[in-house]
């Protein structure tokens, strides 16, 4: 068997129409390795491989580009945008908690693409900041769309005079009774935030004392993130987010108080947790890591973009996060849940069965 790399001459007899079309016939060539150079191969060179991390954000921009593909009906790319949304919670709990824990613990053994786990995370965090940015602007363009199909989600400014009736009624009913605010004071200390939890933050005074300070209203998981307004015709859909809902009802949440300032934030906890294999009480190994991962160490925030900048610090302080673990969002934080718009009424909105 010959080598790959030997030279080879073109046959003599070589027709002669055509010939300074084919550089096999009038001149030796070097048959090239499998890896389209005649330079050395070297296995063990990092050039050979792609960093996992940023190949598996890779693969999740292509579900996010699924969310683009106009062949699709409106409501199956809003499910599209929906899961890219899932995928990069978890991948920020698992794979960048995990770079995050190795930093900390001082190690700096490159991977098998020639990458520190501190080199990993920078590259991670430009690359998934890139995806969470094109995913609000997804979400912008889905949303003009399907504005036209009659499907919508409004603020508080948008609602009607009957979506208010409607909407005192249910904030009384379904909302009021499992809120529990709390104000922020020496006496009060900051509460424990739960992993993808979502929590209104607020910058008030009190009218009697003009004092100012801090409250939060962490926002129950069991509520519907988005709340469905009536209307005459079925086929249309009109939602508002809980905490455009909220707000509508700060009065009545604080009353006495004047509100200077509010938005939301939802944090990610470090849920990268080891199973020992060897373990003699699985249930019991599997309850503490339960635990552990809704207790872990804060890793990443998305915050209103609108919150003012000295609650935004307040809030960043006391979960002991600098600014490359926050986000600032500008239309919607928690994309996850954009799968609660699909409506079983717009078929024509979904795949086919």
């Amino acid at each position: 068997m010959s080598n790959p790399s030997q030279k080879i001459e073109a046959a003599n007899d070589a027709p002669a129409h055509g010939a300074s079309d084919n550089p096999l016939a009038t001149e030796d060539v070097v048959v090239l390795t499998h890896q389209g150079s005649n330079v050395d191969f070297d296995p063990a060179s990092p050039a050979r491989f792609v960093n996992r991390e940023l190949s598996w954000l890779a693969f999740n921009r292509r579900v996010i580009e699924e969310a683009q593909n106009r062949r699709h009906p409106l409501f199956e790319r809003l499910r599209f945008l929906s899961i890219s949304a899932s995928n990069l919670d978890e991948f920020y709990m698992v794979r960048v908690a995990g770079l995050m824990g190795m930093v900390r613990a001082g190690v700096t053994t490159p991977s098998a693409d020639g990458l520190s786990p501190a080199e990993q995370l920078a590259k991670v965090d430009e690359a998934a900041r890139q995806l969470i940015g094109d995913q609000q602007c997804i979400w912008a363009a889905l949303d003009g769309e399907l504005r036209k199909e009659g499907v919508s989600v409004v603020t508080g400014s948008e609602i009607l005079d009957r979506d208010r009736v409607f909407l005192d009624a249910y904030f009384s009913e379904q909302v009021f009774s499992v809120l529990t605010p709390l104000a922020i004071d020496p006496a009060h200390p900051f509460p424990f935030i739960p992993n993808l939890g979502f929590t209104v933050a607020l910058s008030l005074t009190n009218r009697r004392d003009n004092k100012d300070f801090f409250a939060l209203i962490p926002v129950p998981p069991q509520l519907r993130r988005f709340v469905r307004l009536p209307d005459a015709d079925r086929k249309a859909a009109r939602f508002i987010p809980l905490e455009h809902v909220i707000a509508l009802y700060f009065d009545k949440l604080f009353p006495g108080h004047d509100i200077s300032g509010w938005g939301m934030f939802r944090i990610l906890r470090d849920s990268d947790v080891e199973v020992e294999e060897e373990a003699e009480d699985l249930v019991l190994l599997f309850e503490t890591l339960l635990k552990r991962r809704r207790r872990g160490s804060v890793i990443h925030m998305k915050c209103s973009k609108a919150m003012p900048a000295h609650l935004r610090q307040f809030i960043a302080t006391h979960l002991d996060l600098d600014e490359t673990k926050i986000v600032d969002i500008e239309n919607l934080i928690g994309m996850s849940d954009l799968s609660k718009l699909i409506i079983s009424e717009r078929a024509d909105l979904q795949f086919k069965p």
